[in-house]
This record gives C-alpha cells, sequence and structure tokens, in this order.
C-alpha cells in the first residue's frame, strides 16, 4: 500500500499540510481530483467543487468563511486554477505581476513607480502590456532603487508547462 501523501503543492509551490486532516475531507480531496483529472469544462468543476465543499462544511457547521480557510478549498481552488491554466483561460504569473503589485500596494501611481525606479514610463507601458521585457540589470536596477531584489528559484515540478498532474491524496 503506497503511503499518504502528507503535503499538497500548490501552483505557486506552498505545501498545504495533509496530515491534519480527516478521512472524509481526504476522500472530498481525492474526489475532486478524480474530477479533475478527466479535464472538465473549467466552469462546470467550479460549479462541482464549490457545491461539494459547501454541503460538507456546512454539514460539520461551518461557516463559508471559515470553509474558505481550509486546505479542502485551497486544494479545490488550486485545481480549478489549473484547469484555467490548461484550458487557456488563466496565464501563469510572471514578473509582471510581481511589478503590478508593487506599483498598486507602494505606489500612488505608475508614475510614481517610475520616477522611483527610474524606468520610462513608456517603457512600463510596454512591458506591463507584455509587449516588451527588461533586461535582467536594468530590472535588478531598478528594483534595487526601491528596496526590492530579484531571485532565482527552481521551477515548480506541479507546473502545468511541464505536464504535471495534481498530486493525488488517499
Amino acid at each position: 500500500m503506497a503511503k499518504k501523501p502528507e503535503t499538497y503543492v500548490d501552483l505557486d509551490g506552498r505545501r498545504l499540510n495533509l496530515t491534519l486532516l480527516d478521512g472524509a475531507e481526504l476522500q472530498l480531496i481525492s474526489i475532486m481530483q478524480k474530477r479533475a483529472r478527466t479535464r472538465p469544462d473549467w466552469n462546470d468543476f467550479d460549479n462541482f467543487w464549490f457545491a461539494k465543499v459547501a454541503a460538507f462544511y456546512d454539514n460539520r457547521g461551518l461557516s463559508r468563511t471559515q470553509a474558505m480557510r481550509t486546505v479542502v478549498y485551497q486544494i479545490a481552488q488550486d485545481l480549478s486554477a489549473r484547469l484555467a491554466l490548461a484550458s487557456g483561460f488563466a496565464r501563469e504569473s510572471d514578473y509582471r505581476d510581481g511589478l503590478r503589485k508593487i506599483i498598486r500596494t507602494r505606489f500612488q501611481s505608475r508614475r510614481e513607480f517610475c520616477a522611483a525606479t527610474g524606468l520610462s514610463e513608456d517603457m512600463m507601458s510596454h512591458v506591463l502590456a507584455g509587449r516588451k521585457h527588461l533586461a535582467l540589470d536594468t530590472l535588478a536596477q531598478a528594483l534595487q532603487r526601491i528596496g526590492y531584489e530579484l531571485r532565482l528559484v527552481p521551477f515548480r515540478t506541479t507546473s502545468p508547462r511541464r505536464k504535471s498532474r495534481p498530486q493525488k491524496v488517499g
């Protein structure tokens, strides 16, 4: 008999602890994974998993807010995201998404961000629209000016680009 996995690694590389889940929760995850492997329509899958997870935790007396914080809910969302990527309805994030987040959370405007980093507004417009890329040294220098640095990380083994399937639980 195969040993049950102790973690589930999502698309962002986060490890979700499965050891604290009971048998019914692990079974629900297994049902959702089996359904996801059939490559259903993304909307159909979302309707399926949300109804299953909601009913499951309603029966346990959890509010929707509490249910949304569970590992089961997070795995269901991850399975949905994998289907969205595989069907072309979504794309994996890249450095531009990180730049957008920095602009949105730390600066009043893109213009303010550009002034702080020394990048031209025209270039940022092209980069954020996906028409151009920044050279690594240019990006590193710009980020350093605002207190950030570039990091290289290994590929996630769960990336859809590498055609791996979601981890099986149970």
